[in-house]
């Protein structure tokens, strides 16, 4: 069977498609979205245009983790179930559409954005792919060239399912990391300062129950490790020598974890935690506070050695394993 083919019965991927695999690990599901959303906010034009449309500035936890649900939904679940994440998908980006009220960066005021333009859905779907395989390969195993090539594929895949044209895309796994790269180094690399906000509030401050939240600063502290230096540059995220040798030494952890958990902890869904973070940010608005952060840049400490438990995976840790 094709690994992107899209004729088992079980969901919209095949069984053994590369992006479901990978997808499937815990420690991805629960860290590549993070990454991929502070990556997004680097290009200013898609990124306005979802903050105007969606629920980005007052509620970016429960944003997060209601589209975490649904690109699991449309990877990993029946086909019908993912068919209809699909259809309220395209509804929802029916509405966003409109233009710049200010210059961001290189982009003018009245420089238009709709969610149906091709270049903003590669961007859209490439953040995602280039932040799934980075946790892969950072906490699970390293990827070949064949293996890269047939994940890019199935990352191209996705896009298509919610409209992106597959010839927006570039071809290979090596085409699209090069594509990446220019990005990351181009004049319109640009953070707004809400943006920025945002961003570093996604990455610090989850608002999970306290029994969770050493873990979360551990799993916080990864995905930041994976942030390319300039992107944590602009989003005032501090990084020197000591938190890359915590942060290697977490990684090793994880490594080491993927080999020696049982499946039923590694793998599967994350939807019971995403369903917490959620309703923990709500929690925080109905008693009138806010998820949202002020401007001032964090503090940004390494969590000790001691903080995952990798031994005993609990909710805590930060492979943020299924709960019970």
């Amino acid at each position: 069977m094709s690994r992107t083919g899209m004729g088992h019965d079980g969901g919209l991927f095949a069984p053994d498609a590369l992006i479901r695999h990978v997808q499937a690990h815990h420690v991805v599901g629960q860290t590549y979205g993070q990454r991929a959303l502070v990556l997004g906010a680097t290009n200013p034009v898609p990124y306005i245009g979802t903050s105007s449309s969606t629920l980005a500035k007052e509620r970016p936890f429960t944003r997060l983790a209601v589209t975490a649900k649904a690109f699991e939904t449309v990877i990993l679940g029946t086909r019908a179930d993912a068919e209809r994440v699909l259809a309220r998908v395209h509804h929802m980006h029916t509405r966003v559409r409109g233009t710049l009220p200010e210059q961001a960066g290189l982009h003018p005021a009245g420089t238009p954005y709709d969610a149906f333009d091709p270049e903003l859905m590669l961007w859209t779907m490439g953040v995602l792919a280039d932040s799934s395989r980075r946790s892969f390969e950072a906490f699970v195993r390293p990827l070949d060239t064949d293996e890269r090539d047939a994940l890019w594929q199935d990352w191209i895949t996705f896009g298509t399912l919610f409209g992106m044209p597959r010839d927006v895309a570039p071809r290979t796994a090596a085409d699209f990391d090069d594509w990446m790269a220019e990005h990351l180094t181009s004049d319109r690399f640009h953070v707004t300062p809400e943006a920025r906000a945002v961003g570093r509030a996604i990455v610090t401050a989850m608002p999970v129950p306290a029994r969770m939240r050493p873990g979360v600063r551990a799993t916080n502290f990864t995905v930041i490790g994976l942030l390319p230096p300039r992107v944590r540059d602009a989003f005032g995220l501090g990084w020197g020598r000591g938190h890359q040798r915590v942060h290697d030494a977490l990684a090793a952890s994880l490594w080491l974890s993927s080999r020696t958990l049982p499946a039923r902890v590694r793998l599967g869904t994350n939807a019971r935690l995403l369903d917490i973070v959620i309703r923990s940010e709500a929690e925080v608005v109905a008693r009138g506070g806010r998820t949202m952060p002020t401007l001032e840049a964090p503090t940004l400490e390494a969590p000790t050695l001691e903080a995952p438990t990798l031994e005993a995976p609990t909710l805590e840790a930060p492979t943020l394993d299924a709960p019970p």
